[in-house]
């Protein structure tokens, strides 16, 4: 998505290619020992745009920034304004506070995904079918709903259509590919990818760049990008399944993705609003982050089902992480990630060896807050120097019900509050919210009385009370870190 109003004015359906030769049907173009077909479309607008409903969006919302930045806006996907070809227009505003007491991030799903997005299978009236063949790449270079399907290897479809809307079907497509992606889209206004018959993508070998272009995902988009259908896509990759190096929108289908790196990688927003998801990664499933612009990177997710095995973080956003629906089950070193994370809804199953939660000032765009509204989430930590829930800001539970099997329950560095919920910390429900962070940050082993099996070396006496959490959060006395230690370092906590 460009970061900015637009209204592109869609040119007249066709494609000019080599001499200026206007082509309605298919040209090829023989290179060495590969040849590359390009198609075009002839079709009408009408076919196109699939109906005659204007798909417009607009985005009002607020949010918490830190003190660093006092205004600005977040802008979501344009409309698709499917019926016109003057093109669209997006409409964005917001709002935000700069105080230190972050307020609920508020998300309209409709206000993120169009009519186009949500609609689950293509309007093939006018579509061109293309079977693919070994070694031929295919080339789109105009608007149009574009049927692919047959088994091939060394294969590309490449989509360089710029300003325009195409739509990819995958029906019964199988790509293999040693060294580029199956689908690479070099220029568009938006590209729907959406499955119709199970199909299979994959990269077996090293991604070579081309240009100055690193191609590392197997869907390797930059520009926008919606996945939806009813099928499954299966995606196997040697470096990240799919990248997108603008948006990413979900709203239907299945992917069962088995990637060396990032299972999902994104550049400036990932929303899903519907989908099953099965991935097996060596890093992060969804990452997002544009490392250019540490105002975007922000993941919304008002529903689908997640099976995560991820090498490092199951979900990460640079800037917000919302959860409105959805249910997750995720084995990571950190489940989720994010500087601002809000949890109102949804079924939630982390297993971490790290961090289950954790918000981290990744930018200085939002505060670092963790807030829970609702959902049924289950967190299982592993032994040693891990948390269930830990933000290196505050942390503030409201309701839900939230069920922690770890030694250090949470961890944060300026107030925890429950305020309601129900909160069961190792089969034990509390109404107060303990914090390891305060243990630890008085020193090390054998400091004012901490030693790393937890035992107090200047004698057998019970540790002072320190007193409980006052209406901020803050204990209202000096820090325990509800240690065996007193004032023990993080190592006092293993009991």
């Amino acid at each position: 998505m460009k970061r900015s109003s637009k209204q592109l004015a869609i040119a007249a359906l066709g494609a000019v290619l080599a001499g200026g030769l206007t082509v309605g049907g298919l040209y090829t173009l023989n290179q060495g020992n590969e040849s590359s077909t390009t198609y075009s479309s002839s079709v009408s607008a009408s076919a196109i745009a699939g109906n005659n409903t204007t798909d417009s969006t607009n985005f009002s919302g607020s949010s918490s920034k830190s003190t660093a930045q006092n205004q600005g806006s977040t802008e979501l996907p344009v409309s698709d304004n499917t019926a016109s070809t003057t093109g669209d227009a997006a409409s964005t505003s917001g709002s935000t506070s700069s105080s230190q007491s972050a307020t609920a991030l508020s998300v309209d799903e409709s206000e993120i995904f169009t009519n186009r997005d949500l609609t689950q299978t293509a309007d093939k009236t006018d579509a061109t079918y293309i079977t693919v063949s070994d070694g031929e790449d295919v080339n789109i270079t105009a608007a149009g709903v574009y049927v692919i399907s047959g088994t091939a290897s060394d294969v590309t479809i490449r989509v360089d259509a710029d300003g325009e809307k195409v739509q990819l079907v995958l029906d019964d497509l199988n790509i293999t590919n040693e060294d580029a992606p199956a689908i690479y889209v070099i220029a568009a206004d938006k590209v729907f990818v959406t499955t119709e018959g199970d199909s299979t993508l994959s990269v077996t070998g090293t991604f070579v760049a081309e240009d100055s272009t690193n191609l590392d995902g197997v869907i390797f988009a930059k520009d926008d990008l919606v996945l939806n259908g009813t099928a499954t896509l299966t995606i196997s990759s040697t470096a990240n399944g799919i990248v997108a190096k603008d948006d990413l929108k979900v709203t239907g289908g299945t992917y069962v993705i088995d990637a060396t790196s990032d299972g999902v990688e994104v550049n400036d927003s990932i929303a899903v609003n519907d989908g099953t998801f099965v991935i097996t990664c060596g890093k992060d499933a969804f990452h997002c982050e544009n490392d250019e612009d540490y105002t975007l990177g922000d993941v919304y997710i008002a529903g689908g089902s997640f099976t995560l095995n991820a090498g490092d973080d199951g979900i990460q956003a640079t800037t917000t992480l919302t959860i409105d629906g959805g249910t997750f089950d995720i084995t990571a070193v950190e489940g989720l990630e994010a500087t601002y994370i809000t949890i109102n809804d949804g079924t939630i199953d982390i297993s971490a060896s790290d961090d289950g939660i954790n918000a981290t000032q990744k930018s200085t765009y939002y505060d670092v807050w963790i807030e829970i509204n609702g959902g049924d989430i289950t967190i299982v930590m592993g032994n040693g120097d891990t948390d269930a829930i830990d933000a290196n800001g505050s942390i503030v539970i409201n309701g839900g019900t939230i069920d922690i099997t770890a030694n250090s329950p949470f961890d944060y560095d300026q107030s925890g509050t429950i305020n309601g919920g129900t909160v069961t910390v190792n089969g034990e429900v509390v109404t107060t919210m303990t914090n390891q962070m305060m243990g630890g940050m008085m020193g090390g082993p054998g400091m004012m009385g901490g030693s790393m099996d937890g035992t107090n070396p200047f004698g057998s006496g019970t540790a002072p009370d320190m007193g409980s959490s006052d209406s901020s959060g803050m204990p209202s006395g000096a820090p325990s870190g509800n240690m065996n230690g007193g004032f023990g370092g993080r190592g006092g906590r293993m009991q």
